[in-house]
């Protein structure tokens, strides 16, 4: 009977630290009444982005303290995130205590408004309007992105090969990327050039440096398409870092201190790569699912990706996929920040932040 028992106690042993718990979705926030529409994170603090009447707002809070700020305070002025009416996605990023966020609108003219605010300094500051006709002709907005002191947006400027010409009839109305570049927002300045940078449809930020994809050249409806590589500068000095060549187009981009993360298109299909930022190098890569969503989020660790509702990572030592959990309804803004995995969903009309403490508590 002893054996018997000894052998059961030694079984379970075994299960136990073969089958460790997986970590469980904890619930961080809840909107008392309507949806968040963007979310995203750095360091102890999460920000949201969240649409109703009488106004639309803009939410810190801080996890180490509970204490939350709702931006942007107008008072009596003139407030442009209030009264928007949102349509359509609207872009954050968070960078220590700043917020950059954008507002989207197709007519009369498509165009992406960028706007911000701080804790510090509560008030809207709108910083551009990127434009663009409904030809593709203008500027077209190649994202944004925030990390400690890097609050960056992309922008590519499309223009006609032969506006005359094509105004007349009598030629091409082909068009061109004409400029553009990754410009860094500091507190309520006009934002600066990150200088040597030139036009691009994707950017990430990490600490002092961000890293881009240039755009190429404009398709047929003006939208810029990207050049085959990623180049990484520093944020204030646009020093060059390193050039990343992908094996196929990227299609999304994460950053972390000591990793580049991509996912690319190639002819073969989807593969998630990843990269030393410092020298370019290539560090690993792994096939992934057609129906994986062109976003990611990484760590020096992990690469996180979600395909529909599935929450997966890499391991960037062992090359290994393994699923993390299930949100309840698509994540928005899915973010690594530390051991802490979180984003944002709606179920039922009711926004959430959730998160997934990976390693440790974050």
């Amino acid at each position: 009977m002893r054996a018997l028992l000894a052998a059961a106690l030694g079984l379970a042993t075994v299960v136990a630290n073969a089958a460790p718990v997986a970590p469980s979705i904890q619930t961080l926030y809840t909107r008392p009444h309507g949806t968040i529409e963007a979310f995203a994170q750095d360091r102890p603090l999460v920000a949201w982005f969240a649409p109703g009447k009488p106004c639309n707002t803009v939410h810190v809070r801080s996890l180490a303290n509970g204490l939350q700020v709702r931006l942007p305070t107008q008072g009596s002025a003139r407030n442009v995130t209030c009264k928007w009416d949102v349509r359509s996605t609207v872009g954050l990023a968070l960078a220590g205590t700043s917020v950059l966020w954008t507002l989207r609108e197709s007519a009369p003219i498509p165009f992406d408004y960028l706007v911000g605010a701080a804790v510090a300094d509560q008030k809207e500051r709108r910083f551009q309007e990127v434009a663009h006709t409904k030809r593709g002709s203008g500027l077209w907005l190649g994202g944004v992105a925030g990390d400690q002191s890097s609050l960056v947006y992309a922008v590519t400027s499309v223009d006609f090969k032969d506006e005359a010409g094509c105004l007349a009839g009598t030629g091409s109305c082909d068009l061109k990327v004409a400029g553009g570049g990754v410009y860094r927002v500091v507190g309520r300045q006009l934002p600066e050039l990150v200088p040597g940078t030139g036009p691009a449809v994707g950017v990430a930020a990490s600490g002092g440096s961000v890293a881009y994809v240039p755009a190429s050249t404009a398709g047929k409806d003006g939208r810029p398409v990207a050049d085959p590589r990623i180049d990484v500068v520093d944020t204030r000095t646009g020093a060059a870092i390193s050039e990343i060549t992908p094996a196929g187009a990227p299609v999304a981009l994460a950053f972390a201190p000591h990793v580049l993360a991509t996912l690319e298109r190639t002819p073969l299909g989807l593969r998630l790569a990843w990269y030393d930022p410092a020298t370019g190098a290539p560090s690993g890569s792994v096939p992934v699912a057609h129906a994986a969503s062109p976003e990611l989020t990484a760590s020096d660790q992990l690469v996180v990706f979600h395909v529909g509702r599935s929450l997966r990572a890499v391991d960037v030592a062992t090359h290994q996929v393994r699923t993390l959990g299930r949100s309840a309804a698509l994540p928005i803004g899915l973010s690594l920040e530390g051991g802490r995995l979180a984003w944002a969903d709606n179920v039922n009309g009711t926004g959430r932040i959730r998160a997934l403490y990976i390693r440790g508590h974050g």
